[in-house]
């Protein structure tokens, strides 16, 4: 078995065992309003909220 003749960093070591890498985010066009969107996100459109492409709620105006 081999032996390291000298002590391994903490942070090469961890440079090695790190599986985190940044994605960029996915985007969805709404079909209703064509808007981009995040996924499985609610958005606001010109004072209302849609979901799956339906109005949830409306933007009160007092």
């Amino acid at each position: 078995m081999a032996h390291p003749k000298r002590k391994q960093s903490k942070t090469r070591r961890d440079k090695r065992r790190t599986h985190y890498k940044a994605e960029v985010p996915t985007v969805a066009v709404c079909p209703t309003t064509g808007e981009p969107h995040l996924y499985h996100r609610a958005y606001w459109h010109e004072g209302k909220l849609y979901y799956k492409g339906k109005v949830v709620m409306e933007k009160e105006v007092a």
